[in-house]
């Protein structure tokens, strides 16, 4: 449940701050904004500024509510300068905050946003073409923007890092830790994880990469007993080192490094923050580019993808490792949402800019019937495609057998 409610907050800050960039250029530009919502409908509860008497009033879901005069009075005098207003649906200029039932993310509702209507001088489809591009992508910068800021958090906070023999005896809390374990490879099989710090092999504690890598070679073929820090908790577990195995590899299947928790001062984090956006930016780009490139010939690829289910369960991995995992898997998941988002999908901002590229070239909007079609054929594959990763990620994942343990 905990790993939940933290799944929650993570996916509810990333759509939050993404739809906070479209409402903010919106406004900026002289967009109406209807409704700026966190989570998804049907609402709680609302609240906008009455545009005649400047009152802030509240809307208590969809339906008409004729709250007791008292109760109005009352809520009046504990909310200053408002006014509550029991009535539905009623004619306004202001934006809604609401508060909604489902808590995943949120919402902003553009005026005009699916319509070329041009009669509007407030309306999103009566803007420059440049005017709606920059909205569109606002959501992408931001979702940037939030992994700079997690990323510069996490170097202020520390983060165990990599060192190098020249750094011995410099950091007082540096240890020998697994960084990767190949997938079907003994160290799999044995039950390493990543993240597990190495204390001792066959009893013997390794101060050195160099004591590892010698302790495992001299095994191989035979039984080994390898002890973990996991968490605060000592686990001691068995394995065989394969006596073949590919080069990349090795013969257990580990990668692993001297590592030290390594903090920086407000400023360069904030620089280093920003080039490690960059850097996994570039990363991403080039995993898709590989990707893509597979499905035309060439070195297939396997496509490593996960949906909610599998979110979650890497949610509670990074939630055991500590505040700074997390915050950095936060800010890996942001960047994906940006690049994913600015791809030319239909249903999503990359599709509706290049719906406002054809526009420019051709001279005239697409037919809205058009684009309306493509954009609903696109949110039908979206959806899918999750429904595809999300069975996939329970057979993964052992969802249901893990489930049956409870009852």
């Amino acid at each position: 449940m905990v790993t939940i409610l933290i799944f929650i907050v993570i996916l509810g800050l990333l759509v939050f701050v993404h739809e906070l960039g479209h409402f903010w250029v919106a406004r900026r530009n002289g967009i109406r904004v209807d409704e700026f919502g966190f989570g998804f409908p049907p609402r709680l509860i609302g609240i906008h500024k009455d545009s005649e008497t400047k009152k802030w009033r509240i809307l208590i879901g969809e339906k008409e509510i004729f709250l007791p005069r008292f109760l109005r009075l009352f809520l009046n005098i504990i909310i200053p300068f408002s006014e509550v207003t029991p009535e539905k649906n009623q004619e306004r200029k202001s934006t809604v905050y609401s508060l909604n039932w489902i808590p995943l993310g949120g919402f902003v509702k553009i005026a005009g946003e699916d319509q070329h209507d041009t009669s509007d001088p407030e309306s999103f489809g009566n803007k420059s073409a440049w005017v709606r591009t920059k909205v569109l992508a606002a959501g992408v910068a931001m979702n940037f923007l939030l992994a700079w800021v997690l990323f510069s958090a996490v170097f202020m906070l520390g983060m165990p890092q990599p060192i190098g023999p020249e750094d011995h005896g410099k950091y007082d809390n540096a240890k020998i830790q697994i960084l990767n374990i190949v997938k079907g490879s003994p160290a799999e099989m044995m039950g390493l994880s990543m993240g597990d710090e190495l204390l001792s092999i066959n009893s013997k504690k390794p101060t050195t990469l160099e004591e590892v890598s010698g302790e495992i070679s001299k095994h191989k073929g035979e039984v080994i007993t390898i002890t973990v820090n996991r968490f605060g908790k000592q686990l001691t577990l068995s394995g065989m080192p394969r006596t073949e195995y590919p080069a990349s590899e090795g013969s257990l299947g580990i990668s692993f490094s001297e590592t030290a928790v390594v903090s920086y001062s407000w400023y360069e984090a904030i620089y280093r923050g920003a080039t490690m956006t960059y850097d996994v930016t570039v990363a991403i780009l080039d995993a898709f580019g590989t990707m893509i490139g597979s499905l035309f010939g060439g070195e297939k690829t396997a496509l490593d993808v996960t949906g909610p289910v599998g979110i979650v369960y890497l949610t509670k991995q990074m939630a055991d490792l500590g505040l700074p995992y997390l915050l950095q898997f936060a800010a890996l998941l942001s960047i994906n949402l940006a690049i994913i988002n600015i791809l030319p999908i239909p249903a999503l901002d990359g599709g509706r800019i290049l719906f406002i590229l054809i526009e420019r070239l051709k001279g005239s909007p697409v037919s809205q019937r058009v684009e309306g079609m493509i954009h609903q054929v696109g949110f039908m594959l979206l959806i899918l495609l999750m429904v595809v990763v999300t069975v996939r990620d329970f057979s993964q994942f052992k969802i249901l057998s893990k489930i049956g343990q409870l009852f």
